[in-house]
C-alpha cells in the first residue's frame, strides 16, 4: 500500500514508520521539518519513503500528494506536556483542529481517494474522574482537553462525506522509552520515586508497540470504523503504576512525588497524569485486537530492560 502519515517523527510515528517499512509499504511523510525527518529516516535505510514538506494549517500544493494514497494516518499535534499559556493552548487546539481540517480537505479534493483515514484523538475526550469508568460509548467531558478532542474528532468525521472509511483512536498515555514515562523514570532511578499526587487517580496506558499494531489493524481491517479506545485492557491507579515501576527498576517506590514536581517535568499537561480517567477498550477488543502487552508489569519490563 501507499500510506501517508502526519506526525511521523514523533514517539509513535517513528515506530509506526519502521513497522510499515518492514511490511513493504510505500510511505509518504508530511512534515514541517524535512531535515529532521531525513535524520530520523535516512534514505539509506528507508528507500521506500518520501518526505514532503507541508504547513499543516494551510492549504497548499502538498494536498495534491494525498491523491493515490491507499491510507492516511493523522498523528500530528502540538505537544501537550508544556506550560499552557494562552498561546500554547491555542496551538494545541489549532494544530489538531485546523491540521485535521486541511488533511480532510486534501482527501476531499483527491482524484484517487484513500480507502481509510486513521486519525488520532485522546482519552482526554472523556474528562477526568477517580470513580467513573469510560468506554467508547461515553459522552465527552467539559474541560480543555475534552474540548480539544471533540473539535479534533469533529474535523475528522467530515471525511466520511467523501466516502472514506474513518477510524478514530482515542489514545491513552503511551508507554515507551520517552514521552511521559521517560520523564517519570528520572526520580525512580535516583531512588526518589513514588506515588504521584494522590496515587488514587487512574492511569490508562498503552504500550507503543500495541498502539502501532492497532493502527496497522485499523488500516487493513475493512470492518473497523468509528471510535476505538487505544488503551490496554487493564488500566491501573497511579499508586499501582509507581509500585510496579519500582519493582521493575528494583528501586524503592514509597517516597511520594509532590504534584509540583510533575508539573515542573510536564507543565500543565501534568493534568493528564495527576487527574486521569479509567478507560476500557471494549470496542477495540470486540474488533478482535490482540494485545502484546495487556498487563503493566511486562510492558514496563520490556521498555526499561
Amino acid at each position: 500500500m501507499k500510506i501517508a502519515i502526519t506526525g511521523a517523527t514523533g514517539l509513535v510515528g517513528s515506530r509506526l514508520v519502521a513497522q510499515l517499512k518492514q511490511q513493504g509499504h510505500q510511505i509518504l511523510i508530511f512534515t514541517r521539518n524535512p531535515s529532521k525527518a531525513q535524520r530520523v529516516f535516512p534514505a539509506s535505510a528507508f528507500s521506500n519513503l518520501e518526505i514532503v514538506q507541508y504547513t499543516p494549517q494551510e492549504s497548499g500544493d502538498w494536498q495534491q500528494r494525498v491523491s493515490g494514497c491507499d491510507a492516511v494516518i493523522n498523528l500530528a499535534g502540538e505537544p501537550i506536556a508544556e506550560r499552557w499559556s494562552p498561546q500554547q493552548k491555542e496551538a494545541i487546539m489549532q494544530s489538531r483542529q485546523i491540521g485535521t481540517r486541511k488533511l480532510v480537505e486534501a482527501i476531499a479534493m483527491a482524484e484517487n481517494k484513500p480507502q481509510v483515514l486513521v486519525s488520532g484523538s485522546a482519552v482526554g475526550y472523556y474528562g477526568t474522574s477517580e470513580t467513573r469508568t469510560f468506554d467508547e460509548s461515553n459522552d465527552a467531558g467539559t474541560d480543555f482537553l475534552a474540548q480539544v478532542c471533540q473539535n479534533w474528532e469533529a474535523e475528522a468525521q467530515k471525511v466520511t462525506a467523501s466516502g472514506v472509511r474513518l477510524v478514530i483512536l482515542r489514545i491513552g498515555i503511551v508507554l515507551a522509552n520517552g514521552g511521559a514515562l521517560g520523564k517519570m523514570l528520572g526520580p525512580f532511578k535516583m531512588f526518589a520515586g513514588g506515588p504521584i499526587g494522590s496515587g488514587k487517580q487512574w492511569f490508562s496506558w498503552i504500550h507503543r508497540d500495541d498502539l502501532v499494531n492497532l493502527i496497522c489493524q485499523a488500516i487493513q481491517q475493512e470492518n473497523m470504523s468509528g471510535v476505538y479506545n487505544a488503551t490496554a485492557p487493564n488500566p491501573v491507579s497511579m499508586g499501582k503504576l509507581c509500585q510496579t515501576l519500582g519493582e521493575v527498576l528494583n528501586r524503592p517506590s514509597w517516597l511520594p512525588v509532590p504534584d509540583f514536581v510533575l508539573e515542573i517535568l510536564l507543565g500543565d499537561g501534568a493534568i493528564v497524569v495527576l487527574e486521569g480517567q479509567q478507560v476500557l477498550p471494549k470496542k477495540t477488543q470486540a474488533a478482535g485486537f490482540s494485545y502484546q502487552y495487556p498487563d503493566l508489569k511486562p510492558a514496563l519490563a520490556e521498555i526499561v530492560k
